[in-house]
């Protein structure tokens, strides 16, 4: 099992992820930081990344092969972290068949049928859903949704 961990600029949303993951999951899920620079990368692997790398190349070659995504919505939109996130790499994640695990956080970006949670919130949550992925549970988001009405 590989989970890609996505993240730009400095990569703290990226670093937070893997931690969590690794305190969370067994060692043998392989996590790999693909950051939209150096920087990005580099502090994810300090946060326990198995592998990383940046660049659209490395985008390219390693989307097609992990079994979950895990990042900001914001790696899907081209562009993003202030033209970081070139369209060839926005496109390469959108276009994988791994699960996509998306934290609702953007710059001017609202999400319908979200709540505003705090970041540690978003993270609990990111961590059910990956254990989920991993264990090819399927999540009926509107299901729990109801539930917690």
């Amino acid at each position: 099992m590989k989970i890609l961990v996505v993240d730009g600029a400095g990569g703290s949303i990226g670093q937070q992820i893997i931690s969590r993951l690794r305190e969370n999951l067994p060692e043998k899920i392989e996590i790999i930081a693909l950051g939209t620079n150096a920087i990005a990368a580099s502090n994810m692997m300090r946060a326990g990344a198995n592998l990383g790398a940046s660049g659209e190349n490395a985008f390219r070659i390693t989307v097609p092969d992990v079994d979950v995504i895990v990042g900001p919505i914001s790696i899907m939109i081209p562009n993003s972290f202030l033209g970081e996130l070139t369209p060839a790499m926005a496109e390469y994640l959108s276009r994988s068949k791994a699960e996509k695990i998306l934290l609702p956080l953007g710059k001017h970006l609202k999400l319908v049928g979200t709540s505003e949670l705090p970041l540690p919130h978003l993270m609990d949550e990111t961590i059910k859903l990956v254990k989920m992925a991993i264990s090819g549970k399927k999540s009926n988001r509107v299901a729990e949704v109801k539930e917690n009405v």
